[in-house]
Order: C-alpha cells, then sequence, then structure tokens
C-alpha cells in the first residue's frame, strides 16, 4: 500500500489538541439532558407507538417538560409511574396521553430506589439491540460483503416502497450499500414521523416502520445475491439520538452522524447537537452500527486546497468524541471528498495527498469517501471522466467506504441507469487497479508528500487553536467549512435542560458496561 513519511510528532499534537477539545465538550454534557435524549430513553423503554400523528414519547416529554420536571429524567417518572401502577410503560404511555393518569401525581419513590426497577424496563431493548448485532455478525460471517471499497448507492424516491424497488435493483447491479436519503426538512422536525410513508421532496422519511420495510428488502436481496447488504439512514438533526434507538432496533448498519453537521448546515444550536451526539453515538457503539461523519461537506461550502486542513481537523475530533462515547475505530467512517477543481494542474495528485492522509491518520477506520460534486456541471461526459478518477484514487489509496458518483449529478436524483452505470465503471476500475498501490511508491519529498505533511501541519495549528479557545468559540468564529454559529443561536436551544440530583438515564450506564466490541 501506498505510504507517506508523516512527522509522528505532528500526529501526536493533533491528537493530543483533539482530547482536550473532546474533554472540555464532555465537562459542558456531563451536567445536561435535552428533549430528544428524554424522549430516546422513553423510545427505548419501548414507547413507539402515536396517538394520532404526534408520538406518544413527545407528549409524555412535553408533559415532563411543562410541568418543570423534565430535570430529573424520564426513566425516573416512567418507572416511578410502573413501580406504582404496576402498569407497562407503554400502558403508562398510553394513560398519560389520553388524560386518564397523572403520572407527576404518584408518590415519589427515591430515584437510588427506582435503579432496579429502570435496569428490568430496559432490559427488552438491550436484547432486542444486542441480538440484532448477533444477527449481523453472524450473516457477515456466512455470507461476507463485497470487496473494499464497499460500493455505496443512494436511494431517493420520497416512496418507501419504490425505494425498496430501486434498492434491489442495486443489489442486483453489485450495490454492497444502500443508503435511504431522508425528505428534505426532516432534520429540523422535533419529532419522528410514524408509519410507513410514501411521500417525500428528495427522499423519504426516516420512520421505525420505513427501516423496517428496507431491512427485510436488502436482507431478502442479499440472500439471494450472496452477499451481506449494508442499509443507511441518518441519525442528525433534531431527533439525533431516537433515529439512533430506531436504527438501533432495527438493524441498520451504518449512520449518517457527524457531531458538527447539523450546527454548521442545518442551523441547529451547538449545544443542543453536541448533547445529543453523544447519546445517539453511545447507542451506535453498543449496537455495533459504523456511523458516517460529514467532513466532505465542508469541501462543498469552502476550497478544497485552502480548507482541506479543517477537514483533517474535524476528523480528529470527530475520532476523539467517538471514543468517549464508546465507539471502537472499526466503528469510525470518518468522512472526506474528492473536490478539488478538476481544472487545476496536478489536482490528482492533490487528490491522492488527501486520501492517503486520511488512511494513514485513521487505519483501523474504515472511511467514507465522497465522490465530485462540487464541479459537477451537468456535462455527463465530463462527469464520468470525474468520476473514474475519484474511482482509482480510492482503490489506489486503500478506502473502505465509496459512495458512486452519478453522471447525472447535478442534474436530477439518480435513476437506475445511472446506478448501473455507476457500479459498472467503478467494477471496472477498482478490479483492474486493485494491487495498483502495493506496486507503487510515493516519491519522498514530491508534490504528493509534500502536501499531505501541509495540509497536517495546518490541521495541527488549527486543532491547537481550537483548543485554546474551546470549540464553542470556534464554532462562533466560523473556522470550520467558513460558517459562523452563535452559542446560543440556531434551533433547539429550548430543549437543553440542566439535570436535576438524582437525574438517570440507565441506557448510558447500561450500554457503556455492556458494549459488545
Amino acid at each position: 500500500m501506498l505510504k507517506l513519511e508523516l512527522d509522528p510528532t505532528v500526529v501526536e499534537r493533533c491528537r493530543d489538541a483533539a482530547q482536550r477539545i473532546t474533554a472540555d465538550v464532555r465537562d459542558f454534557i456531563e451536567p445536561r439532558t435535552t428533549t430528544a435524549v428524554e424522549r430516546t430513553v422513553l423510545r427505548l423503554f419501548g414507547i413507539n407507538e402515536a396517538a394520532g400523528d404526534v408520538p406518544l414519547a413527545n407528549l409524555l416529554v412535553e408533559d415532563l417538560e411543562a410541568a418543570g420536571q423534565l430535570g430529573m429524567g424520564s426513566a425516573y417518572w416512567l418507572a416511578n409511574a410502573c413501580k406504582h401502577t404496576k402498569l407497562s410503560p407503554q400502558e403508562v404511555a398510553r394513560q398519560v396521553a389520553a388524560g386518564e393518569l397523572d403520572w407527576l401525581r404518584l408518590p415519589q419513590t427515591p430515584p437510588s430506589e427506582l435503579r432496579p426497577v429502570m435496569k428490568e424496563l430496559a432490559g427488552p431493548a438491550l436484547e432486542q439491540i444486542t441480538s440484532a448485532r448477533r444477527h449481523r455478525e453472524t450473516k457477515l460471517k456466512e455470507l461476507g460483503t463485497g470487496p473494499k471499497p464497499l460500493l455505496y448507492v443512494i436511494v431517493a424516491t420520497g416512496d418507501i416502497y419504490q425505494d425498496v424497488v430501486q434498492a434491489k435493483s442495486a443489489v442486483e447491479q453489485g450495490a454492497d450499500i444502500v443508503a435511504v436519503i431522508r425528505t428534505t426538512g426532516q432534520s429540523l422536525l422535533d419529532y419522528v414521523p410514524d408509519g410507513a410513508t410514501r411521500e417525500g421532496f428528495g427522499g423519504t422519511w426516516a420512520t421505525q416502520e420505513n427501516f423496517r420495510i428496507m431491512r427485510a428488502a436488502l436482507d431478502e436481496a442479499g440472500d439471494k445475491a450472496g452477499r451481506y447488504v449494508l442499509l443507511v439512514n441518518y441519525c442528525s438533526g433534531l431527533c439525533m439520538p431516537e433515529i439512533a434507538a430506531l436504527g438501533a432496533l432495527e438493524r441498520l448498519d451504518m449512520m449518517l452522524n457527524d457531531a458538527l453537521y447539523g450546527i454548521l448546515f442545518r442551523d441547529i444550536n451547538m449545544q443542543r447537537t453536541l448533547i445529543d451526539q453523544h447519546f445517539s453515538r453511545v447507542i451506535n457503539g453498543f449496537a455495533g452500527i459504523i456511523i458516517n461523519t460529514g467532513e466532505d461537506n465542508y469541501l462543498t461550502t469552502a476550497d478544497a486546497i485552502e480548507e482541506a486542513h479543517t477537514v483533517t481537523a474535524s476528523q480528529f475530533i470527530n475520532e476523539q468524541l467517538a471514543l468517549a462515547a464508546g465507539l471502537a475505530p472499526w466503528q469510525m467512517g470518518l468522512g472526506h471528498a474528492f473536490e478539488i477543481n478538476p481544472d487545476c494542474e496536478d489536482g490528482f495528485l492533490l487528490e491522492l495527498a488527501h486520501a492517503l492522509l486520511a488512511r494513514e491518520l485513521f487505519p483501523e477506520a474504515p472511511l467514507k469517501y465522497m465522490p465530485p460534486t462540487k464541479h459537477m456541471t451537468g456535462d455527463i461526459f465530463k462527469g464520468y471522466g470525474q468520476n473514474s478518477m475519484f474511482n482509482l484514487a480510492s482503490v489506489l489509496t486503500g478506502q473502505g467506504i465509496h459512495l458512486l458518483g452519478m453522471l447525472t449529478e447535478a442534474i436530477h436524483t439518480p435513476y437506475m441507469q445511472d446506478r448501473y452505470l455507476a457500479l459498472d465503471g467503478a467494477r471496472y476500475i477498482m478490479n483492474n487497479a486493485r494491487g495498483l498501490g502495493s506496486e507503487l511508491q510515493i516519491k519522498p519529498g514530491g508534490i504528493i508528500e509534500t502536501r499531505a505533511r501541509d495540509v497536517l501541519e495546518r490541521a495541527m495549528l488549527m486543532l491547537e487553536e481550537v483548543a485554546g479557545i474551546g470549540l464553542f468559540a470556534a464554532l462562533e468564529r466560523g473556522m470550520f467549512a467558513d460558517v459562523q454559529r452563535p452559542r446560543d443561536g440556531g434551533k433547539g436551544l429550548k430543549g437543553v435542560v440542566l439535570k436535576a440530583e438524582g437525574y438517570q438515564n440507565p441506557f448510558l450506564t447500561l450500554m457503556n458496561n455492556q458494549g459488545v466490541k
């Protein structure tokens, strides 16, 4: 495999700065919870029904919020109600939602005495997620996957049943990973819709039932094709941990789960997002799900040559935040992208430098490599050429997850034939160049090595500056993706709550203690 000669002292300084940034964030997170975290706890206790179009988890958390009791945590109030009424969590939720039970007026048991009740109530969800993880591991051992890098495609019809048709077709054509793109705007909804859906805008609603439908379809298609096909969706936005929980219950394999994406590109409050991302990653870690981070998006708003170091800096921060939540390195699909202007002379050498740098800095991470999008113009012939260069860079530098570029990028969402051409082109190049990287060497002091060292050193300086002022201040200054966000601005700040004395989230403790790596 191609190898860069990087200065280990610089790498160590990057990691040290990222650890200090993460420690500061953890100190902020620890005494706080959010409405999304508390809804997630209820969903993990099995409260996944809706009253009309409103999820019961939302109704119960709004009830606690209105009474000023959310600081104790939803687990406390639910366990207390179950203990005193002898009802199941679902029965308590239905009666509270129907106005038949005032769960806040029941006798209050001291929090320490409710721990055994919480542990017992948490058991079914933990068993279901563990069973899903074991099933995935068995299928992977039995069927395996395609050769690396795994070929990743998207479906985005807006209708889950049409998505199924397109996803099965993609598997027949050779896809290893299928992502269901989420409908436009769902990241800003403060609830998760219920049931199967057939109307979306630029994508399909992320719901538990839609997850279940697509999981069954890919299992069927994978068994027929003789390989395990991975399913992806988004746990981001205002319902980040809730969707992580639903994905874990329904055996999704990957989740788009970046610590900063919602802040930078959806204007979600940074305090809310950083608290939510921690719990979502604890769930993903326990469920054996691979996260996909979103650094590739930085290069859609900033120049890939001028701002490449911000991608590397963010990867270090995402790595440390993931480790703090219990994820193993093999679960970190850290993002980067092939986004240098195609008119740049020797641009391919610079792309190789960036891809190799990510590969060497995070050797155990699968890495998610994104195709050219910013400079795709609608010229399908040039676009096919750009994607071919991207395919070559990916196989040459040993990437793990390869999102296929479409020749019709910037024109419309992919048709079946677009996906077929993308898969066919990738297979041709990757099959022919599979061992090329092991036959070549990087020229010492050449363009590739010099560029990689420069990006790494700039990332180190940036990380040390962020460690000095804190991540919140760095985001306020616009140090990532050229986007500035105020600490108290954006959507969702109202949902941040200080924990009261006696607060408990049993899933945080149990998932961290029982995690299987």
